[in-house]
Formats: structure tokens, C-alpha cells, sequence
């Protein structure tokens, strides 16, 4: 019995820091002004989310959500702000005010809506934890059994698109001016320059 209890204060505790850490990183994303710094918070959103899905026992949603969306989505909104780092003052947004209270008044109702839905709600609590199989040897089993022609064709269009990155990537710059008649065959090509024959170039 002391097991258990102290396993459900454990549980409890998690839940509270979680759901406070999500609650607060998600309104730093919203409010902050610095981009930077929202997308840190975004990560950090992630990362209580899959702490969230721990506590339900859905281990491979949880891996997935950090890998998926912390690992890959969340740094590559990261490169993009540091590769533009184009600095512009905002603008002043007609009816401003307004919509911020509209959107303030949505919210609201949401959150009313959500938590009456949760009192509302009985929810079917066992105090017995059922032995089950982990979520990952499941869709593992599955993955490389039911569907693993579907996996494996999502594995070669994810290699194909790689690659057509990577060739449009290192495509080179198209010169702005071409002689009227003149077929330009190197701007056709693939081929990587040096960045300081392109500098040279210009």
C-alpha cells in the first residue's frame, strides 16, 4: 500500500510540474516578442507533451514527439530564423485590439468548455496497474509484419526527397542578365562554386 501510494504522489506531482511547465512555455510562444526565444519555448511545449504521454504509458508517442518534433521540426524552424536573420520592426495591425480581445474571449470559452468537459466527465480510475505489452514491440511487430511494404515505400520517398534537396540546394545562382539569343549552359548546370568565385563573379 505504501508502494502504490507513494507511486500515485509521484504521478501527481509529475503532473502538476508538467502541466505547468506546458502552460507556461506555450504562453511564452505567444507573448515573447523575440522569435529566438519563442522557439526555444516551442521545444520546451514538445518536451512536456511527451513527458504527458509517459504518464499515459504511450512510450513510442512520447519518443516519437521528441524525436519528430523536437529533434527535426523544432530545429529546423531554428535554422530558418538564424539563416534569414532579416530584422524589421512590426507593423501596426488594423483592429489590433479588437482582435486580441476576440481572441482572448475564444480562448476563454475553449478552457471554460475543456474544463467542464473534465468535472463532467467520469472518468474509469482502476487502482489495479494491468500488465501490458510496451507500445513500441507492439507497432515494432506490426511495422515489420502487416505493413511493411507501406514502411518501406515512406523510407524510399523520404530518401528521394532528401536528395532532390540536396540537388536543388547546390544549384547554382542564375545570372539576372542573359544576351537574347544566347543559351547560358552553366547557369543549366549542378555544379557547386566556391563562394568566392561567386562573390567574384558579381
Amino acid at each position: 500500500m505504501n508502494n502504490i501510494g507513494l507511486g500515485d504522489g509521484s504521478q501527481t506531482v509529475s503532473l502538476v510540474v508538467l502541466t505547468a511547465m506546458l502552460i507556461a512555455s506555450a504562453m511564452g510562444v505567444v507573448l515573447l516578442q523575440n522569435i529566438v526565444y519563442a522557439a526555444f519555448l516551442l521545444g520546451a511545449t514538445f518536451i512536456s507533451v511527451a513527458g504527458l504521454y509517459l504518464l499515459l504509458n504511450a512510450d513510442f508517442v512520447a519518443a516519437a514527439q521528441v524525436l519528430i518534433y523536437v529533434g527535426a521540426v523544432n530545429i529546423l524552424i531554428l535554422f530558418a530564423i538564424m539563416l534569414v536573420n532579416k530584422r524589421q520592426d512590426y507593423q501596426d495591425v488594423k483592429y489590433g485590439t479588437l482582435r486580441s480581445v476576440v481572441t482572448g474571449v475564444v480562448c476563454l470559452g475553449l478552457f471554460a468548455l475543456l474544463g467542464v468537459t473534465v468535472t463532467s466527465t467520469s472518468w474509469a480510475v482502476s487502482p489495479t496497474i494491468a500488465k501490458l505489452p510496451s507500445t513500441m514491440v507492439v507497432i515494432g511487430q506490426h511495422f515489420f509484419s502487416d505493413y511493411l511494404l507501406p514502411f518501406e515505400l515512406a523510407s524510399i520517398l523520404l530518401l528521394v526527397s532528401l536528395i532532390g534537396a540536396i540537388v536543388l540546394a547546390r544549384r547554382e545562382l542564375v545570372p539576372d542578365t542573359v544576351k537574347v539569343g544566347q543559351v547560358d549552359t552553366e547557369s543549366l548546370e549542378l555544379l557547386e562554386k566556391p563562394k568566392e568565385q561567386l562573390v567574384a563573379s558579381k
